[in-house]
């Protein structure tokens, strides 16, 4: 994670907090045209972990991991400014993601479209789609490494 900013929500600024929803919501809201609740109340949780990369015009890319019951780490918000796409940028951020969680059950909620690059770090589809916003997603899980 040597090239990514992490914090505990606990820890991060004001200043932060607003980057990393400023493009989230630019992504999601915006650019997907998808109205949402953005702010659920999870980002300043003791057991929220926000990673991202910082360029020099903000935030190029972050998503966040939230600890569940069971061990098991959901992640999430996962994002790139329209500027970094196609560098890799996604696939780092979900690299320092898999850092952090070592060998937990991980989970996450992937727009259809993206179970491809999800399968990538070893997650696999269960379930059936569903529609979350208008979107179609599919929950994807990682077993935890023995």
């Amino acid at each position: 994670m040597a090239d990514f900013h992490s914090r505990k929500g606990t820890d991060l600024t004001a200043a932060e907090l607003h980057d990393l929803l400023r493009l989230r919501v630019d992504v999601f809201v915006v650019e997907q045209e998808c109205p949402y609740p953005e702010i659920d109340g999870k980002d300043l949780l003791s057991g929220t972990r926000h990673i991202w990369e910082q360029g020099d015009g903000g935030v190029t890319g972050c998503l966040r991991v939230l600890e569940q019951p069971g061990g098991v780490l959901r992640i999430g918000r996962v994002c790139t400014a329209a500027s970094a796409r196609g560098t890799g940028l996604g696939g780092r951020l979900m690299a320092a993601a898999l850092e952090y969680a070592g060998d937990a059950e991980c989970v996450l909620d992937a727009q259809t479209y993206a179970q491809g690059f999800y399968a990538r770090f070893g997650f696999a589809p269960e379930g059936e789609e569903f529609d979350e916003d208008g979107i179609p997603h599919i929950r994807m899980r990682r077993p935890a490494s023995r």
